[in-house]
């Protein structure tokens, strides 16, 4: 008989550890010792995330590519939006905008150019041109809408130059002569548009295709901005604006005139324009480099070194996982602590000052008081990742062509030195003292800085241009690159050219003669703004 096995006791601790935990000891046990350390002396640091690594492809990507029938942008044919959606999201949307000032999307139904897309997002787009749907319909527009003329500060600190409400007349500043300017006029800039949520054919829309199926995209496209203004007000100053520049060799948006139905309401004519955005930034940028957009709310001042610190600042638009923030953070940084005397040595190492020239030439050339310095921070920062410079990029051109159109190179267009702060001290006439009433969230404000870099009490203003434009360093660089364009723009023509071709195709579209009149009021502005920089010998020589 054999003797029975004795019950096994209780296993040794070291027994209860698993066979490869008990091989390796020495390294978890490092790593737990490594731990805790870190967490003694520096639980309480705050870690910043930076990424700086070479780019890699991003998860972003285009999975479904539709075609559609016509190119999107052809401005040889006539173009359709149809857009369908449930009327109780619509009404939910319109409602939490008013008591919250939310932009949400909703689901519609989108037929473009006969091509049928399931499920799309569309929401309202836009800051002080949406105020009069918070305000019952009044206040919508612009900030000093009507019109006007506008004062263009000297930039050289020279004499004043007033403009005349009625008419928008300047005296001369000694340099320039006088002249009859191009007061501002609905069709020529400055428009008050009545948006109501019973009309929502005239809203302005952004179409994002890809909002409920990821992936997908219309001819590349997957953003599409519905721009502010119908029909006799459609606005043909920022389609004329996009075309000059990209007909001189500029970064700018493609654009295109569309008839508009929404749920079965009347068809009206708009301006579809690209949207800036990673597909923007990938196609239409040329160059291994990254797009930031600058927020309406947002400003151009030194925040320390945390990334985090400027998101409400700028919006990274491209690269997002192998780049980041930081040399925007460089730049502002840089901007912020040069001297004079610095940055105009040291300019040309952060900002490709040829393309700077040639972008704040334009702005001026084109009569654009909202540009980078204006109070809706509108522009882009482009960064090559080869030559480690920035360039600065136009966006939203819907205000152009505002003010007085005898405002010569040295004059200033942004609202910057349209405020009390500004060169005089004065607002000019038909503009406000001070920031209009019920400025929506998101604008800048007069705070120090003015939202964008500017100085105590001015709404705008940006420290680059500013400097750019108070040095002699770079006068010759502006003023070489403003006399080309002035010729390209004004003395061969072209822009009463390209504004008689735009016309074409808005009525194609649908807009018919009522456009007639106010395409009248662009081309008088054209025709004044060519004489009097004509006469101008810096400009015309």
């Amino acid at each position: 008989m054999s003797t029975p096995t004795p019950a096994p006791g209780p296993r040794r601790l070291k027994h209860r550890i698993p066979v490869r935990l008990r091989h390796h000891w020495k390294p978890a046990a490092a790593l737990c010792v490594g731990l805790l350390l870190l967490v003694a002396f520096f639980g309480d640091a705050r870690i910043s995330p930076y990424v700086t690594s070479a780019s890699v492809q991003e998860a972003d990507r285009i999975t479904e590519n539709i075609e559609g029938s016509v190119d999107l942008y052809d401005d040889s044919v006539p173009h359709s939006i149809q857009l369908q959606y449930s009327q109780t999201d619509f009404d939910k949307m319109m409602k939490e905008f008013k008591d919250e000032g939310s932009k949400d999307f909703i689901e519609a139904d989108l037929t473009i150019d006969g091509t049928f897309l399931e499920s799309v997002g569309i929401r309202l787009k836009g800051n002080s041109t949406l105020m009069s749907l918070r305000n019952d319909g009044n206040g919508g527009g612009p900030p000093g809408g009507g019109q006007g003329g506008g004062q263009g500060g000297d930039r050289k600190g020279g004499g004043q130059q007033q403009g005349n409400q009625q008419n928008g007349g300047r005296q001369g500043n000694g340099k320039q002569p006088g002249g009859k300017g191009g007061g501002r006029q609905p069709g020529g800039g400055m428009v008050a548009y009545d948006l109501s949520a019973d009309k929502p054919e005239e809203l302005p829309w952004l179409i994002q295709v890809d909002q409920y199926l990821e992936g997908r995209a219309y001819q590349g496209h997957r953003q599409i901005s519905l721009r502010p203004g119908t029909d006799e007000q459609v606005p043909m100053n920022e389609a004329l604006s996009l075309s000059l520049m990209r007909d001189s060799g500029q970064t700018a948006e493609r654009a295109g005139f569309a008839s508009v139905e929404v749920n079965d309401r009347p068809e009206v004519t708009r301006l579809m324009v690209e949207n800036p955005s990673k597909d923007y930034a990938d196609t239409a940028v040329d160059g291994n480099g990254v797009l930031y957009k600058a927020r309406a709310g947002g400003g151009f001042e030194y925040k320390g070194d945390d990334p985090t610190d400027y998101e409400e600042s700028f919006n990274q638009l491209n690269k997002k996982g192998s780049q980041d923030l930081e040399p925007v953070m460089k730049l502002i940084k840089w901007a912020d602590r040069a001297s004079d005397k610095e940055f105009e040595e040291e300019l040309g190492d952060h900002v490709d000052v040829d393309s700077f020239a040639k972008y704040v030439a334009t702005q001026n050339l084109l009569l654009n008081f909202d540009d980078m310095a204006g109070p809706g921070n509108n522009y882009l920062l482009w960064y090559d990742l080869d030559t480690k410079k920035f360039s600065v990029l136009g966006w939203d051109f819907n205000l152009t062509f505002s003010g007085d159109a005898g405002t010569g190179p040295d004059d200033d267009t942004g609202m910057g030195g349209m405020q009390p702060g500004g060169k005089d001290g004065e607002a000019p006439a038909g503009m406000p003292d001070g920031p209009p009433e019920g400025l929506p969230e998101g604008m800048p404000s007069t705070a120090p800085g003015g939202g964008s870099g500017g100085g105590p009490g001015k709404m705008g203003g940006h420290v680059l241009k500013e400097k750019f434009l108070a040095s002699d360093a770079f006068d010759s660089d502006y003023k070489s690159a403003y006399r080309e364009l002035y010729q390209r723009f004004y003395e061969s023509g072209e822009a009463r050219e390209a504004l008689e071709d735009l016309t074409d195709q808005a009525k194609k579209a649908g807009a018919g003669d009522k456009l007639d009149a106010e395409v009248k009021k662009l081309r008088r502005t054209l025709t004044q703004r060519a004489k009097a920089l004509s006469q101008d010998e810096e400009v015309a020589g």
